[in-house]
C-alpha cells in the first residue's frame, strides 16, 4: 500500500482508527551529541538517506538507474527490518517525468508529421525544453509507484510526503509534518520524501545555514538536513557520484580524499562545480551536513554511483567501515592513519637514503634502549598482564629481563645485516659501449604490520624496517597497548639519532583493521602476525595490497621405517610441545606403516600424552583406536595431533601435497637417499631432515628476527627477515645513447657483457 499525503491538507489517513498519540514539537533543536567515532554508527536507530539526483537518474538524465535504485531500496529495507526507523530523501521525480513527456512529445510529433509531411522528415523532429515543474508534476507519481513496487518485495509498505520551504517555516506546518513522520515509523513505514517541485518557487537569498533553527529547503541536501534534525535522525547518509569530500576538486593532481571532516576544516576545502544533474554541489552538501551536525545528527557522505559498492554502501556506513567522508564534531589529538602514513613514507625515503652504518647504528641504539629502560618496558608489560583474560593471553604478553635481552641480540644479528641491505647490486651487465646497468635492492616501501597480542613483535618488525629502509606502519593488538606504546616511543627515539622519528608510525586510533586494509594507494604490503583466522580476515579484506603471510601452519613430521628411535622421541616430542600453539609446531604425524606395533610406536604414544586423533586409515589397523579425526586438515594449535599411516616415504609426500599449508614439514630418518627425495620432492616452505619442526623461525635460521612466515610461492617463502622486505630497481648509466642507435642503421652495437657485482661502475667510463 502507498499513502500519499499531501501536507498543504493536513490529512491523517489514520484519524477514524486512531486518536493523534503525538504532541507537536514546537521547535527544532539540537537533540543530543553526534557520533565521535564512526564505530558508533552500529547504534544509529533513526536513519535519514538521501538519493541525490546523480544517483537516482540515469546518464542522459531521462530516466532512472534501476538497477542502483533497486540495491539501494534492498539495503534500506534489510536495515528496516532490523528494527531500524529508516527515512528517505529521494530526487528522480523530474528525471521520471522528462523521461515520460518526451516520451508523450515524441509519440505525438511523429504522429502529426506522419499525417502531414510523410515519414522521411520523421528524423527532423526536435524536442522542445521541458520546465522543470511539469516533468515534476508528471514524474512523482511514477518515482512513488516504482519506490512502492520495489519495497514490496521486501513486505516493507511506504508512504510519499511533498514537502516545500514554507512547511518548514510555518510553526503549525511543521509540527504536523513532524507528527505525520512520527506515526509512520511508529507503523514500520518509510517515508519517502521528496520537495513539491511542480509548486516550490525558487530558491531566495537568506541568511540560511546560520544557526539550528534556519535553513531554507533549496534542494535535497538542505531538506535531507532540515528533516533530520527536525525528527531527531540519528545518521543522515548523503548520496552522490562521488566517493566524499576532498580537498579540493576530485581528478586534479593533488585532490586529496577527506576520511573524517572537522567544522573548524571548512577553509581548507577548495569546491568544484556541481554535479551533472541536481541543483546542488558539494559546497551546498557540506553546509547541510555541517547544519546537521550542528543539530545532532551525524553525517555521511558517500557514493551512490559506483557498482562496486551500491550493493553495500549504506550497510557498510552503518556498520562503521571506512566509506565516505564522516562528519565529526570531535577532533583527536593526534594525526589520522591517513597522515600517519604519510608521514611514514615521507620519513621513510630520507632513511632508505641513509648510509648502512646509519641504518645500522639506529637498530643497535635500539637494542641498547631494550635493555636500559628494561623497568620502564616491564612496568608497562605488568599494566597489560593485569588485564589479561586467561593464562594463553599471559603467555604471549609476558615480556622479562631474558626475553629482552634475548631481543637485543637479534636485533645487533639485524644491524649487521644491514650493511649489506639496501643499494647492494644483484647484477651488472655492459650492455654498450658506455651504457652500463645495475640491477640493486630498494626498500618495498610502505608495510603495515598487524600483529596481535605480541609486544615482543614490535622492536623485531621495526629493526627489520629499519635495516631494509622500508617505512612502517603498526597495528599492535589493544591487549598490549601500555607496552606497545613504551616500546614504539623508545623505537622512534633511536629514529631520531638521524632525523627519521617518523618512519615507524603506531596506530593508536579507533581504525578496524579491514579499513586499514583499504589503504592500497599508501600501503605497499601488508603482514599479518597472528592467528590463522586473523591472515585470512586479512587477506579477505585486502584490496590490491599484497599480503606476505600464510594462513595455516599444518605442519607434519613423517617418520620413515629407518628412523632412529631416539631422534624420532626427541624431535617429535620438540615439534608438538615446545610450543603447541606456534605455527610451526606439529599437527600431523605421519607413521610408516612397518612401525605399527613395534616397540617405537608404544614409545611415541606414551611420550606424547596427548589427545591424539587418527586419521582413517590408522582407525582401520586398530580395534580400540583414539577419536577419529574430522579433518585431516586441522591446524589444532594445543596438544593434540592427527596421527596416519602411510606406505612410503612417496606416500607421505602424496599426503602432504594434499593436506599440507606448505609451511614446514620434517622427515626423520637415517637413509641418506630417502631423506635428500624428500627434500627435493616436497614443496614447501621448510623442509628438515632429523631436526624440529619449531626450526622454522627467522632468528633460528640467523635472519636476526622475521616479519613473518610466507607459504607465497612468489617474492619471499618461509621465515621472512630482511631480504624478504626488499625488492630491486634497475640503473642504467648512459652517455646520450638512444635506440636509435642501435636500429639496423645505427652506429652501436650491443654488448651484453655480465660483470663483477664488486667492481664499482660509477665514475669507471671507458676513455676511448
Amino acid at each position: 500500500v502507498c499513502f500519499v499525503i499531501h501536507l498543504s491538507e493536513i490529512i491523517f489517513f489514520y484519524l477514524g482508527i486512531m486518536p493523534l498519540l503525538v504532541k507537536v514539537i514546537s521547535q527544532v533543536g539540537s537533540h543530543g551529541s553526534s557520533f565521535a567515532h564512526r564505530s558508533e554508527l552500529r547504534q544509529a536507530k533513526r536513519i535519514v538517506v538521501k538519493l541525490g539526483s546523480a544517483v537516482v537518474t540515469r546518464g542522459d538524465e531521462c530516466g532512472l538507474a534501476l538497477g542502483r535504485l533497486a540495491s539501494i531500496v534492498e539495503q534500506v529495507a534489510m536495515l528496516q527490518n532490523q528494527g531500524r526507523e529508516m527515512m528517505i530523501v529521494t530526487s528522480g521525480a523530474v528525471a521520471f517525468g522528462k523521461q515520460r513527456l518526451r516520451h508523450e512529445i515524441l509519440l505525438s510529433q511523429s504522429v502529426r508529421q506522419a499525417l502531414h509531411s510523410g515519414h522521411n522528415q520523421l528524423k527532423d523532429m526536435s524536442l522542445p525544453v521541458l520546465e522543470a515543474r511539469a516533468c515534476a508534476a508528471a514524474g512523482q507519481s511514477g518515482l512513488m509507484a516504482l519506490y512502492e513496487a520495489m519495497f514490496t518485495q521486501y513486505s516493507t509498505c511506504t508512504a510519499q510526503v511533498l514537502v516545500t520551504n514554507l512547511d518548514f517555516h510555518d510553526d503549525e506546518k511543521r509540527q504536523n509534518l513532524n507528527s505525520t513522520l512520527q506515526e509512520l515509523l511508529r507503523m514500520n513505514i518509510v517515508p519517502i520524501i521528496n520537495t513539491n517541485d511542480a509548486v516550490v518557487p525558487p530558491p531566495e537569498p537568506n541568511s540560511d545555514l546560520q544557526g539550528v533553527n534556519v535553513i531554507s529547503i533549496k534542494d535535497n541536501d538542505s531538506l535531507a538536513a532540515r528533516l533530520a534534525v527536525e525528527m531527531k535522525a540519528d545518521l543522515l547518509i548523503a548520496l552522490s557520484d562521488v566517493e566524499g569530500l576532498y580537498d579540493s576538486p576530485p581528478g586534479t593532481d593533488d585532490a586529496k580524499f577527506i576520511d573524517i571532516f572537522y567544522p573548524g576544516d571548512q577553509q581548507s576545502i577548495t569546491y568544484g562545480t556541481k554535479s551533472r544533474v541536481g541543483i546542488g554541489g558539494m559546497e551546498a552538501k557540506v553546509k547541510a551536513a555541517l547544519w546537521a551536525l550542528q543539530g545532532g545528527t551525524s553525517v555521511v557522505i558517500a557514493n551512490g554511483t559506483n557498482p562496486k559498492v551500491t550493493g553495500h554502501v549504506i550497510t557498510d556506513i552503518v556498520e562503521g567501515k571506512k566509506v565516505g567522508t564522516f562528519f565529526s564534531e570531535i577532533k583527536p589529538a593526534g594525526p589520522t592513519v591517513e597522515q600517519q602514513t604519510e608521514m611514514s613514507r615521507n620519513s621513510g625515503r630520507t632513511l632508505a637514503s641513509l648510509h648502512p652504518d646509519q641504518r645500522s647504528e639506529i637498530i643497535c641504539h635500539l637494542a641498547e634502549l631494550l635493555t636500559e629502560r628494561q623497568e620502564e618496558i616491564l612496568a608497562a608489560n605488568k599494566m597489560d598482564m593485569d588485564l589479561a583474560v586467561n593464562a594463553a593471553m599471559l603467555n604471549r604478553l609476558s615480556l622479562s629481563p631474558a626475553k629482552l635481552n634475548s631481543l637485543a641480540i637479534g636485533l645487533r644479528q639485524i644491524s649487521v645485516a644491514a650493511q649489506d641491505s639496501v643499494g647492494r647490486v644483484l647484477r651488472r651487465t655492459r650492455v654498450a659501449h658506455n651504457l652500463e646497468l645495475e640491477q640493486v635492492t630498494v626498500p618495498i616501501g610502505v608495510l603495515l604490520v598487524i600483529f596481535e597480542a605480541r609486544p615482543d613483535c614490535l622492536p623485531q618488525v621495526s629493526a627489520l624496517a629499519i635495516a631494509s629502509g622500508n617505512a612502517l606502519l603498526l597495528k599492535g593488538g589493544k591487549e598490549a597497548a601500555n607496552t606497545n606504546h613504551v616500546l614504539h616511543k623508545l623505537t622512534q627515539e633511536a629514529l631520531s639519532m638521524h632525523g627519521v622519528k617518523e618512519a615507524v608510525q603506531l596506530v593508536s586510533t579507533r581504525e578496524e583493521v579491514e579499513d586499514l586494509c583499504r589503504l592500497d594507494k599508501m600501503i605497499d604490503l601488508i603482514v599479518p602476525r597472528g592467528s590463522s583466522q586473523l591472515v585470512r580476515d586479512i587477506q579477505r579484506a585486502a584490496k590490491g595490497i599484497p599480503v606476505l603471510g600464510h594462513s595455516e601452519g599444518i605442519c607434519h613430521v613423517y617418520v620413515d621405517a629407518n628412523a632412529s628411535i631416539d631422534k624420532v622421541l626427541k624431535i617429535v616430542r620438540d615439534s608438538k610441545c615446545d610450543y603447541p600453539a606456534a605455527c610451526n609446531a606439529m599437527e600431523t604425524l605421519l607413521i610408516h606403516r612397518d612401525i605399527l606395533r613395534t616397540p617405537l610406536f608404544d614409545q611415541i604414544i606414551d611420550m606424547l600424552r596427548t589427545e591424539i586423533h587418527a586419521g582413517p586409515r590408522f582407525a582401520s589397523y586398530l580395534t580400540f583406536s583414539p577419536s577419529e579425526a574430522k579433518s585431516l586438515r586441522t591446524e589444532y594449535g594445543d596438544l593434540e595431533c592427527c596421527m596416519e599411516v602411510v606406505d612410503s616415504m612417496q606416500e607421505a609426500v602424496d599426503h602432504i601435497h594434499k593436506y599440507g599449508s606448505s609451511h614446514t614439514d620434517v622427515i626423520i630418518t637415517e637413509n641418506e637417499d630417502t631423506a635428500e627425495q624428500f627434500l627435493q620432492q616436497l614443496d614447501s616452505a621448510c623442509v628438515f631432515w632429523n631436526a624440529s619442526s619449531r626450526f622454522a623461525d627467522g632468528y633460528r635460521f640467523g635472519l636476526g628476527a622475521e616479519v613473518g612466515i610466507s607459504t607465497a610461492r612468489i617474492h619471499a617463502r618461509g621465515p621472512v627477515g630482511l631480504e624478504g622486505l626488499l625488492t630491486t630497481k634497475w640503473v642504467l648509466r648512459g652517455d646520450g645513447h638512444t635506440v636509435a642507435d642501435f636500429s639496423e642503421h645505427g652506429t652501436m652495437k650491443y654488448l651484453h657483457e655480465n660483470q663483477p657485482v664488486g667492481q664499482p661502475l660509477a665514475g669507471q667510463r671507458d676513455s676511448n
